[in-house]
């Protein structure tokens, strides 16, 4: 039997599906231009049953060759049924079978089949749909109605779609094309069937259909868009959609389209979209979505107000993914305006070359279309090559960038001692204003200008979110943006706000992430100090991010040294200039010792006695000093118990009484003492004991305690309002012998990590804590 031929038969044929509308014609208004005006229709919904739409399944087949003018002769006939079972696929053309024999040797190809039915009459097989195709019927017997209905539907549904993607893929007349297109999204909607791909199989067909066909005009376009809109409801488009769309959006940004269809289809890929790296088109069309809003009139308050719309009314965002998927986007965008030159980076100057000198003329890389341009090309040596690369400029240029690098003699020998060796200089390094690399101007095309400013406008507002600014710190702590990005003076200085608002946040998940990730690896801090590229003040903002970073950084001593190693003289320079902040910093290094050179000691103390703020700052410090001597001098009791009740200000003014060189064990269980009176305890030489037992004692001084009381054997923290915040600290502290943590708030994973960071600990008390 031959499935896939022409249809015959008599003359009393009904007429085959092919000849009929789809779905029915669907009439738009009259006097109603698409695209001119977008209206959006309504979404249409199917009443009843709801059903998943079947790959594949097992069912009983049975074919009866017949002219059908005979048919309800033969189904009555109880004598001529053989039922075969078979495991059908639906596959995208053709119903095959995992078996092909008997009567499924042939697939059936949706082309061949006139028409699907239920079996409705009397004498009819029970739970069987009819598939007439060109010489006979195929019927196909379920286990129970349920079954037989799903069949019945996906089978229309493959058949529809097989129809629709033959009829598009061969436009005609496009009024024909878009009525078939709205019938399409009508069936879509409608369908029973409850599927992804229900939705985004018609997406796809008009995906193909817009990218095959480059001639469409505007109209057709705008006319096309508002059809398939209320598919994009619930679906995000296909990558070649979303080609199609980016389109739109660069050519008419101004079309009411842009605003009726294409907002809450980039609100839903902001809200729900988990990774662009997957789907790289959804961000780019929600990229120029953003950008096609700045070209309105009314500019970057449409797009603040569209931010404004995806963060919500309330304080709190209710979707996690919109800041992730808008910070992705906007990298994304401030990297496309450097790419050009980013993409010549084999050709251009490396971070390598720009300090130990240019690279070996044998070494480079095949020329890329934006090309390193010397003044001398004949070079006939390695050391020609090294003198001319060092004493000419460095020019790269093109239409969306120019970078000039110019190095002077000075810095010859400088570069000359780096020369062997081969680590990557650390980006931050490479960007200072110093001999090594004296100018770094960059100049951008008036689009890619334009580019810049939105996003970095946007990445402005994001910072003003409370609840948005703890992750958008985190996302932007190991600095995502290209160097010549840092090194674009327009960028930093806009992005500056951004830096200022992590500054002035008095959370510590926010500020610290303006420190680097690790050890070696600069960060905003490096960044926008006196002495980084991007500082473009006198030191304003270097000291709120010292003055916010040492308010909550428990390892004090060592950023006061790294301070003083890396930034001593910025900070003597503010200091001078009567900056609280920086006096505050240079006494603490006197106070802990940091700096061990008599002369810079000297110089300190000179600094802080050139302003009133500091010279008084420094008179506290004497006097500090000078009660800490008699504090630590040998004598006193070793065995100290506080009343309870007694606060801070009690063990204060015990502790100024007289010696306590020879104090090993203090108790201050159930008295009120908080975390300010860590800096009492962290001056007692010989404290091996502490008992904090049912104190208000925090993370805070638990950080203070782990720096300086290093030599602590024995510490009770029973009912303690310490966290695992504070507890991680007490992994420095290696003589701790016995450790109570009974009713606090520890976990299991701190406790694993306590344990394996305390080698001589021996006795624990972790009752009634998530550890126990």
């Amino acid at each position: 039997m031959d499935r896939t031929g022409g249809s015959g038969g008599g003359s009393d044929r009904r007429q085959p599906e092919e000849s009929k509308p789809l779905l029915g014609e669907m009439s738009a208004p009259e006097g109603n231009k698409m695209g001119a005006a977008p209206c959006r229709r309504a979404l249409l919904h199917c009443n009843g049953m709801r059903y998943k739409l079947l790959q594949e399944g097992d069912i009983q087949v049975c074919v009866i060759r017949h002219p059908r003018t005979f048919l309800s002769k033969i189904l009555t006939s109880k004598f001529l049924r053989r039922w075969e079972p078979h495991h059908l696929t639906l596959a995208d053309n053709s119903v095959a079978s995992a078996t092909p024999t008997g009567y499924m040797e042939n697939s059936i190809s949706y082309s061949a089949i006139e028409d699907v039915q239920l079996l409705s009459w009397e004498n009819a097989p029970k739970y069987c749909l009819q598939l007439t195709i060109p010489g006979g019927t195929v019927l196909l017997q379920a286990a129970n109605s349920y079954l037989r209905d799903q069949w019945f539907h996906s089978l229309q549904w493959k058949k529809k779609i097989y129809k629709y993607k033959k009829v598009l893929s061969n436009p005609s007349r496009w009024e024909v094309v878009l009525k078939e297109i709205r019938t399409l999204v009508d069936m879509a909607l409608t369908s029973p069937l409850q599927d992804d791909s229900i939705h985004q199989a018609p997406l796809e067909i008009v995906s193909k259909l817009l990218s095959e066909n480059n001639n469409l005009t505007t109209q057709d376009h705008e006319s096309i868009i508002v059809a398939i809109a209320p598919l994009l409801e619930n679906n995000h488009p296909p990558p070649d959609l979303c080609e199609f769309f980016c389109k739109h959006c660069r050519e008419r940004p101004r079309s009411m389209v842009v605003i009726e269809v294409f907002t809450p289809v980039v609100q839903r890929i902001l809200k729900h979209n988990m990774d662009f790296g997957k789907c790289p088109r959804l961000r780019l069309f929600t990229q120029e979505y953003i950008l096609s809003l700045n070209e309105l009139n009314a500019g970057m308050e449409v797009v603040k107000k569209f931010i404004h719309s995806m963060h919500g009314p309330t304080g709190q965002c209710p979707h996690p993914r919109v800041l992730p998927n808008l910070v992705a986007v906007c990298l994304a965008a401030i990297y496309s305006c450097y790419e050009e030159f980013i993409n010549s980076r084999d050709n251009s100057p490396s971070l390598k070359e720009i300090r130990n000198g240019c690279q070996q003329q044998c070494d480079r890389k095949p020329n890329l279309p934006l090309r390193l341009l010397h003044t001398s090309p004949d070079l006939v040596s390695q050391e020609a090559t090294l003198t001319e690369s060092r004493l000419k400029p460095v020019i790269v240029t093109s239409n969306e960038i120019h970078v000039e690098v110019e190095r002077n003699n000075t810095a010859n020998q400088k570069m000359t001692a780096g020369v062997g060796n081969d680590s990557e200089p650390n980006l931050i390094d490479c960007l200072m204003v110093s001999p090594t690399c004296s100018t770094i101007s960059i100049e951008l095309s008036a689009q890619a200008d334009r580019i810049l400013g939105c996003y970095v406008e946007i990445l402005k507002m994001l910072s003003d979110y409370d609840d948005w600014r703890p992750a958008l710190a985190s996302l932007l702590q190991p600095i995502p943006f290209p160097k010549e990005a840092l090194a674009h003076e327009k960028f930093t200085k806009e992005l500056k706000y951004v830096i200022q608002r992590f500054a002035e946040d008095p959370r510590q998940e926010v500020h610290s992430c303006l420190l680097s990730v690790r050890a070696g690896k600069d960060g905003w801090f490096q960044l926008y100090s006196p002495g980084g590229v991007a500082c473009d003040d006198d030191g304003e903002l270097f000291a709120s991010m010292v003055h916010i970073l040492m308010g909550s950084c428990y390892k004090t001593k060592k950023f006061l040294l790294s301070l003083a190693e890396n930034k001593l003289g910025p900070c003597m320079l503010l200091a001078l200039r009567g900056n609280q902040t920086m006096v505050e910093i240079l006494c603490l290094m006197l106070e802990y010792n940091i700096i061990d050179n008599n002369d810079t000691q000297l110089q300190i103390i000179s600094t802080l006695e050139s302003t009133d703020v500091g010279k008084r700052m420094y008179e506290q410090l004497c006097e500090r000093q000078r009660e800490l001597k008699e504090l630590q001098r040998k004598g006193g009791p070793t065995r100290l118990t506080l009343p309870s009740k007694s606060t801070d200000a009690d063990l204060a003014r015990l502790l100024s009484s007289g010696s306590f060189g020879n104090l090993e064990n203090l108790s201050l269980a159930f008295t009120n003492v908080t975390s300010a009176c860590a800096e009492h305890l962290i001056k007692l030489p010989s404290l091996k004991q502490l008992n904090l037992w049912s104190t208000q004692f925090g993370d805070a001084g638990l950080r203070l305690l782990s720096e300086h009381l290093t030599m602590l054997q024995v510490l009770n923290l029973c009912e303690t309002p310490v966290t695992d915040a504070g507890l991680l600290a007490l992994s420095s502290m290696k003589s701790l012998c016995s450790l109570n943590m009974n009713s606090t708030k520890l976990s299991a994973d701190t406790y694993e990590d306590l344990k394996a960071k305390l080698p001589n600990l021996k006795e624990v008390d972790v009752r009634y804590t998530e550890a126990w």
